[in-house]
């Protein structure tokens, strides 16, 4: 299972609004998703079709390619994916690395149009925190790199936590180091790290990008910074080539790498979530079966007679007798 490129709390509270502009309802709702990015909506009563987007995002690491607490090439992915429909407050919002303005009252009424629009809109991580990735990914299918680049890519996709790129005309090779605070998430993942390179050998995926698993920093590392390297669970590299982003499948493969260290921890909790249940489902049974084969009765018969079972103190009172 994949992980949504769109916040579907976001989905919801943007097509609700827009269904219900003929009410001056104020809005004013925090929540936080997956990643540590907080989002905040707010509408006012004295301006009922003026509706803000903040969106805070985890504080960059120094190796991380960064503008103003935006990843690189931000503002200018959300120009280009939004228009003219949005503007980009500046300042943002106190405590808030984003703040876009959304006029309902200048959206087209076409129904399917503004449904796109606010679909576009609550993937605002995604246009963000892919812009970098985005941009290299977009030299590869022109297989040519982008002359501002280091020979060694650090982008961030998790607090204080990055992976890494190592572009090139013909491929893009990108390096995850795969760190869990629980040591059963730790084994969890490593085994299932295994397991997916080892699917990516079956035949039906010869055409994925190759994957490879090492239990220390790969080649493809060297000059990183040292902190950036502890990884309990070891590393991930996958190889992009350009026929991994041609056309609409640029966008799935920045949100699927933008996202891959989520989609592990998503499966590693599932996997624990589903070994408990089944644990909790085995011990029940043999309670059940361990209830079952308790005696009933205190007398049973043998060859038609009948005795007693006798007690410690009864039975030292018979030897007496």
């Amino acid at each position: 299972m994949m992980l949504q490129s769109h916040s579907r709390f976001l989905l919801q509270t943007l097509l609700t609004r827009a269904q219900n502009l003929d009410k001056a309802v104020e809005l004013d709702y925090q929540w936080i998703e997956f990643d540590d990015v907080r989002y905040h909506v707010q509408v006012t009563m004295k301006n009922p079709n003026i509706l803000l987007l903040s969106v805070s995002l985890p504080n960059p690491p120094p190796e991380a390619m960064s503008f103003d607490g935006l990843p690189l090439g931000a503002i200018e992915a959300i120009k280009t994916t939004y228009g003219t429909g949005f503007q980009i407050l500046d300042p943002p919002r106190d405590g808030f690395s984003l703040t876009l303005k959304l006029n309902f009252s200048k959206v087209r009424p076409d129904e399917a149009y503004r449904n796109s629009l606010l679909t576009k809109l609550a993937s605002i991580r995604e246009v963000v925190m892919g812009a970098p990735l985005k941009i290299i990914l977009k030299h590869l299918a022109s297989r040519t790199v982008a002359p501002e680049l280091d020979r060694l890519v650090a982008i961030m996709h998790r607090p204080n936590e990055t992976f890494f790129l190592v572009p090139q005309a013909d491929k893009v090779t990108v390096a995850f180091p795969m760190r869990f605070k629980n040591s059963v998430d730790t084994i969890l993942a490593t085994s299932f790290l295994k397991q997916f390179v080892e699917a990516r050998r079956a035949a039906s995926l010869s055409s994925a990008p190759s994957c490879s698993w090492s239990p220390t920093a790969p080649q493809e590392l060297e000059g990183a910074p040292k902190e950036t390297l502890s990884a309990n669970a070891g590393f991930v590299t996958f190889v992009i080539m350009p026929r991994h982003v041609e056309g609409e499948k640029l966008d799935r493969t920045v949100w699927n790498l933008s996202t891959f260290h989520a989609y592990v921890s998503y499966h590693v909790k599932c996997s624990e979530g589903f070994m408990h249940t089944r644990m909790r489902r085995r011990v029940e049974s043999m309670i059940q079966a361990l209830d079952q084969a308790k005696p009933l009765e205190k007398t049973r018969s043998m060859n038609n007679k009948s005795f007693k079972r006798l007690g410690l103190n009864d039975a030292n009172h018979t030897n007496s007798k």
